[in-house]
């Protein structure tokens, strides 16, 4: 029995020992495999990061004109904002100096009563304190008596609404006075505003310098851009193919007295005023001796020069297109189509008929462009003819 119980210590002592062991070993793994985890957790945040940082680097490369188009967006809306505050400020001004005239007329009107109260208040002092008694009681009868009565009641009338006239002047003249003081506050907060428009602009203008300056500098991304054109420019020739499908499909083939398809070659009217700067046709980059085949031409004008239709015809595209800015397409349902691109302002809607020499929009800077110049298309059917064979001489 004593063996027993010495045999039961010992095994109990040797249970504890063991399970202390495995205690003290089973922590630091879960400790590790917790650590572990935690890393691989940070591995994988750290892996998100950067695919979504290589994500947007690649939308980026692989839009160099989306780049251009949303600083254009940008510049269109502030430059929206600044004629609209432009528009407040003259208005406000116009209400400014209504209101300068009004106190003018006014004050004049408001000296002229004082000189009239100055001069009652003149009579009565040398009349005396018992004028009105004197001239009552010197009376010859009483219907004269009566008479001068009446006058000095109609005299004590006439000054009351002398009085009273002058003091709702005063009352109308401080009040225009406020009207022009509030006007002013306004002024002054419409010019800070358009400030912060300009500076909101320059910067918007610098910004968009810079991209130019790149495309036009490094040839990787002047070829992706000139790839990016060419898929824009697809998405014209397809949209005037369907057209020109769509109107043969209808039989609206162009009359064959059509004056525009036999003859009249240098007649039409020119979309914009200003200087050819670019010519149809097969032109070289000056830098990287590379070649792009031009469909129109460009005129550089000043800002905001108004476009014309130079032929009558409906609007057949009125929005963005990735770099040409703001576009507008005519069909001339003659077989001709003309397009009007990087403009500042579009001022027809599409499915709209014009009329020639219509105003339809502004020029402006939007698109691969960093200046006010026009981009100018004229296609027979689907195809780009020279404008410069269509435009009447200058």
């Amino acid at each position: 029995m004593r063996i027993f119980f010495v045999i039961l210590l010992c095994g109990l002592a040797v249970g504890g020992e063991w399970a202390s062991v495995a205690g003290a070993a089973n922590d630091p793994i879960s400790e590790k495999i917790e650590r572990e985890r935690k890393t691989l957790e940070t591995l994988k945040d750290k892996i998100e990061e950067k695919r979504k940082r290589a994500d947007e680097a690649e939308k980026k490369r692989e839009s160099v004109l989306q780049g251009i188009q949303s600083l254009d967006e940008g510049l269109v809306h502030h430059r929206q904002d600044h004629h609209e505050i432009s528009r407040k400020l003259r208005q406000k001004d116009r209400e400014i100096e209504e209101i300068t005239d009004r106190l003018m007329a006014m004050r004049t009107s408001i000296d002229a009563r004082r000189e009239a109260i100055l001069a009652r208040l003149r009579v009565q002092y040398m009349e005396g304190r018992f004028g009105r008694v004197k001239a009552l009681l010197t009376a010859d009868s009483y219907s004269d008596f009566q008479r001068r009565g009446q006058y000095l009641s109609a005299v004590s009338h006439k000054d009351y609404e002398l009085l009273e006239t002058f003091r709702a002047d005063m009352e109308r003249m401080e009040q225009a006075e406020r009207q022009r003081t509030e006007a002013r506050a306004v002024l002054v907060a419409f010019k800070l505003n358009i400030e912060k428009k300009l500076a909101d602009i320059r910067v918007l203008q610098k910004e968009k310098k810079v991209y130019l300056a790149k495309i036009t500098h490094e040839k990787d991304s002047y070829n992706r851009a000139v790839e990016e054109l060419q898929r824009s420019a697809s998405r014209v020739d397809g949209l005037l193919h369907d057209l020109e499908t769509r109107r043969r499909a209808m039989a609206l083939h162009p009359p064959a007295s059509s004056p525009l398809a036999h003859g009249v070659r240098g007649t039409l009217p020119w979309p914009a005023d200003g200087k050819v700067v670019s010519y149809f046709g097969r032109q070289k980059h000056p830098t990287f001796n590379t070649y792009v085949q031009r469909k129109g031409i460009e005129i550089r004008t000043t800002e905001g020069s108004v476009i014309h239709a130079v032929m009558a015809g409906s609007v057949v595209y009125a929005d963005w297109l990735k770099g040409y800015g703001l576009v507008i397409i005519l069909d001339h349902a003659n077989g001709f189509f003309s397009l009007y691109a990087h403009a500042s302002k579009i001022l027809a809607k599409a499915g709209e008929q014009v009329t020639e020499g219509q105003p339809i929009g502004e020029t402006g800077d939007t698109g691969m462009i960093g200046e006010n110049t026009l981009y100018f298309e004229l296609r027979e059917g689907a195809e780009p003819v020279d404008p410069l064979h269509w435009l009447a001489k200058r």
